[in-house]
């Protein structure tokens, strides 16, 4: 797995890096395996408050390896495992999108189709203003199939997410934060995602994790869904040890020392 996903851990940060890079980090079957199983690690594991996804070498992603895939006939992408709402193509960028805790992804170079799906599975995007992203697969004659139809229409004005699929243009980082596909740029993305990734870090896990399951679910439904909602999550949030720790230390002046979330 470490052939093409390296997991590091420290401080609370998980550090993920796609490291295929000799294919600028193309998308081969040991890449969906090994995507897949480094999200579903990090799903357990209660120590860590923020993840970093970036690219090794000189780009993020750059989309699925079509020789690769094409000449590997042990799994088919489409495949659908028993009880699992995304088939196996599709875990490997919505596995990011289920994490608990806060993702932000460093893009440099390319993120081209499946590349730029991963990426759109982050909470956050940090882009340099010179990175190409590209809603690529029109140009192969395919539709966007790894969740980007879903985490797309939730990003851009949906004319803006239709003439990026039916044109798979080529958008710069700047463009980018512009459209609504990042959110924001640096020029050294990994480093500003680190700090991002310190920032969150420093806060309530307990918070952070309730906060990002309480806006990812009000995306869709009623408002009264998600005034309900909303109370329900704050109930299980307020009064509890790092709710209590965060008061105490901001009266205090003095820095918090929260537990791992539950």
């Amino acid at each position: 797995m470490e052939d093409r996903v390296s997991l590091e851990i420290k401080d609370g940060i998980a550090d993920v890096r796609l490291c295929r890079t000799d294919k600028l980090n193309a998308l081969d079957v040991p890449m969906f395996d090994a995507l897949i199983a480094t999200g579903r690690r990090l799903a357990g594991e209660r120590a860590v408050r923020a993840v970093v996804l970036s690219g090794e070498g000189r780009a993020f992603c750059a989309g699925l390896d079509f020789a690769s895939v094409m000449a590997e006939k042990s799994r088919n992408l489409l495949e659908r495992r028993e009880g699992e709402v995304a088939n196996v193509g599709q875990a490997a960028a919505w596995v990011w999108h289920e994490l608990p805790m806060p993702v932000i992804a460093a893009v440099h170079g390319v993120a081209y189709g499946g590349g730029l799906q991963i990426a759109l599975a982050a909470d956050i995007r940090i882009v340099a203003p010179d990175a190409q992203l590209s809603v690529r697969e029109l140009h192969w004659g395919l539709i966007p199939d790894m969740t980007g139809t879903q985490t797309l229409r939730h990003l851009v004005r949906q004319d803006v997410a239709k003439e990026l699929v039916y044109t798979a243009r080529i958008v710069s980082g700047t463009e980018a934060v512009a459209l609504g596909l990042a959110t924001r740029t640096s020029d050294t993305p990994r480093e500003t995602a680190f700090e991002l990734a310190r920032e969150i870090a420093a806060r309530s896990p307990s918070a952070m994790r309730a906060a990002k399951r309480l806006l990812d679910a009000t995306r869709v439904g009623s408002a009264a869904e998600g005034l309900l909602l909303e109370e329900q999550v704050q109930r299980s949030v307020i009064g509890g040890p790092n709710q209590l720790e965060a008061v105490r230390a901001n009266m205090a002046k003095r820095d918090p020392v929260f537990s791992d979330a539950e």
